[in-house]
């Protein structure tokens, strides 16, 4: 079972997006560089504490370069993709440099032994276009450059992945509390992704369900979920769930250890 839990101490609002992974959109950037043997090496950032790499030794790493702009959505939407395709994100080079050919970034995905490496790169001339003289010739041409790293897993006990939620404040309650305050937490895991042929993808278990129980065991915390698939591993049990603000029940099959 994959299960990635993110605490959110946003006030005003809950924040249903990885934040993962990513703090997904929240790309901070370097200065810019001009001269580096491996830019994607020097800026990369592991995401996983678990040094997550390929399951195979010699990986045949894969590269999926993206000309577009970046965004939060697009980047949300391809690490979306990647959780329901079964991968797990091991980490992520964000910079901006005149060049920083793609050739490099999967240089280092095969360095790190990564499956995937998804390239964002936007020229920041377009967004300057008409607006801007640049008196530096060496910020011309400017490039923003993007790169997420990713393994491929097993396929887990149960296949999902989840973040935890924290109860949303008034106005009133956001304005008289501490800025060190942690929110108070919602009941159970919100699941913001299942992985596609999963015993959860076959239970019907969908992306924004929200996770109470799995057999009689309660789950509030990543590590009550992570116990409860274990402890029902290789059984066919029952998931309590919260869709749509209604309680259902579903029947997941959950595989065996390996």
């Amino acid at each position: 079972m994959t299960a990635t839990v993110r605490k959110n101490t946003t006030k005003l609002k809950t924040n249903w997006m990885l934040l993962s992974l990513l703090t997904l959109g929240t790309l901070i950037f370097t200065q810019p560089l001009f001269a580096a043997d491996n830019p994607y090496q020097e800026n990369y950032k592991a995401q996983n504490t678990n040094q997550l790499k390929s399951a195979n030794a010699n990986p045949k790493t894969k590269i999926e370069v993206k000309n577009q702009k970046i965004t939060e959505n697009s980047i949300d939407v391809d690490n979306v993709r990647m959780l329901e395709d079964g991968y797990d994100m091991m980490g992520w080079s964000g910079f901006s440099a005149n060049e920083a050919p793609a050739d490099l970034a999967l240089a280092h995905g095969r360095a790190i032994q990564a499956d995937q490496v998804i390239l964002y790169s936007k020229h920041e001339a377009d967004k300057n276009k008409g607006t801007e003289v640049k008196s530096n010739s060496d910020e011309q041409d400017l490039h923003y450059f993007y790169a997420s790293y990713w393994a491929k897993l097993p396929m887990p006990l149960l296949g999902v992945h989840v973040v935890k939620l924290r109860k949303l404040l008034t106005n009133q309650q956001a304005a008289t509390a501490s800025a060190n305050e942690e929110l108070p937490e919602e009941p159970g895991l919100k699941v913001i992704a299942v992985i596609k042929a999963s015993p959860a993808a076959e239970a019907n278990i969908l992306r924004g369900d929200v996770l109470m129980k799995v057999g009689d065991a309660e789950v509030n915390q990543q590590e009550e979920l992570v116990a409860a698939v274990k402890r029902y591993a290789g059984q066919t049990v029952p998931v309590v769930l919260i869709r749509n603000d209604k309680t259902l029940t579903v029947t997941a099959k959950l595989n065996s250890r390996t």
